[in-house]
């Protein structure tokens, strides 16, 4: 299936900051994160963001209003992609898990194939696969990427259930989930994953790059709490 293609879509990214304009901290000047040992530039990002973007504009005319993706959202959601990319091929590696073309290509095609179920229930027919990469806030041009991402997941949720795929919605494959999640939450730790303030901080609960809250300041009125974030791994 789609691992979070939907649930961690571009859509639901808190609003933050655009790619230029703020300053950027000395630690981390010319990256827009720090993963393991692996640096993903600001120049790296900032070509994702324009691959999305262009993607966006281009859908925008055949399915008007179904995306509307603000610059610090597309921001956000690109740099998010580019470190759980990182992740899973860090869970692949502690795990001795090896992804072949073929696979990460099928891999993509069923969660194409979900994705597109998925939209049709909600009313959104015929989306196209670059559709479902701009809703989800991920850059057109990392679908082999992606397919990676998808396939590592596989793998591992077979390795999981005791070299059997677990039946969707089943116990097993409820399990199996789980397993996955705590398997990447040992990888993003042993990354040790930096993200340059500029661009927000890393929530841990979706692996995604949010705003970075405020300083609390004494208001007037009673105040609304925010959604908690997971600023560390939970494993």
């Amino acid at each position: 299936m789609l691992r979070r293609l939907l649930t961690a879509s571009a859509v639901v990214i808190g609003a933050g900051l655009a790619v230029t304009g703020c300053a950027v901290t000395p630690l981390k000047m010319g990256a827009a994160a720090i993963v393991g040992n692996q640096r993903i530039s600001i120049a790296t990002l900032g070509s994702e963001v324009t691959n999305l973007s262009q993607a966006a504009s281009q859908t925008a005319k055949k399915y008007p209003g179904v995306v509307t993706l603000t610059a610090a959202e597309e921001t956000q959601a690109t740099l998010s992609w580019l470190i759980r990319y990182q992740i899973n091929q860090e869970l692949a590696r502690q795990q001795g898990i090896t992804i072949s073309q073929a696979q990460a290509q099928q891999a993509l095609a069923q969660a194409y194939t979900t994705a597109k179920s998925s939209a049709a229930q909600q009313g959104l027919t015929n989306p196209s696969n670059t559709l479902i990469l701009v809703a989800s806030g991920i850059p057109p041009d990392t679908s082999a990427e992606l397919g990676q991402y998808e396939a590592i997941a596989n793998a591992y949720l077979k390795i999981a259930n005791g070299g059997t795929t677990p039946a969707t919605g089943s116990a097993a494959s409820t399990a199996a989930g789980n397993k996955l999640n705590q398997a990447e939450c040992q990888a993003a730790k042993a990354l040790d994953i930096q993200v340059n303030p500029q661009f927000g901080q890393l929530d841990y609960t979706g692996y995604q790059v949010v705003a970075v809250s405020p300083a609390v300041s004494r208001t007037q009125g009673p105040v609304t709490a925010a959604s908690p974030i997971a600023t560390a791994p939970a494993c």
